[in-house]
């Protein structure tokens, strides 16, 4: 998801409490604070030698200890205003993807992407989901797609042999 579509559908959903998903049926604690906005740029060179760019939009979501008797989960509307405070601060990318980093105490800390979004009960709740690393260099390694897809390989993904860094 872009960060304007988000925007977009906040502006939609203001009545309504927000939920994330960060794994099937596991839900981000009512204490949650947005503690951070990060405006990355990523300059990367992949093992084939290929060099890519590109923006990101990262929320970052933390659990209070001090509100762990909330009970309620904060309103899109808060968290419109907290964004669009950042916003006025530090302008956003709005074609940038958009991700939320989150860990408790149970699930290590990650960026997680937007899968999808759901209305639920005058909730609208962001499910939020992983994505795997991958070789963006197949072609140039000598990587078959199928190979990839195997759970376990006997030789690594780039072997001293290959054609990549």
């Amino acid at each position: 998801m872009k960060t304007q579509d988000l925007f977009s559908l906040l502006e939609q959903h203001k009545d309504k409490a927000l939920l994330f998903e960060y794994a099937p049926n596991c839900f981000v604690g009512t204490n949650y604070h947005i503690t951070e906005v990060k405006h990355i740029t990523i300059d990367s060179v992949d093992c084939g030698a290929q060099t890519d760019s590109w923006k990101e939009t990262i929320i970052q979501l933390w659990e209070s200890p001090n509100d762990i008797e909330n009970s309620k989960h904060m309103s899109v509307l808060k968290a419109l205003g907290i964004l669009k405070k950042v916003g006025q601060m530090k302008p956003y990318i709005l074609n940038a993807e958009v991700k939320f980093e989150y860990s408790n105490s149970s699930f290590h800390t990650a960026q997680l992407f937007v899968n999808q979004s759901k209305i639920d009960d005058g909730k609208l709740i962001i499910q939020l989901g992983i994505e795997k690393t991958d070789c963006k260099a197949k072609d140039t390694c000598g990587i078959a797609e199928p190979a990839m897809e195997q759970e376990t390989q006997d030789e690594p993904c780039c072997s001293p042999t290959g054609n990549c860094c």
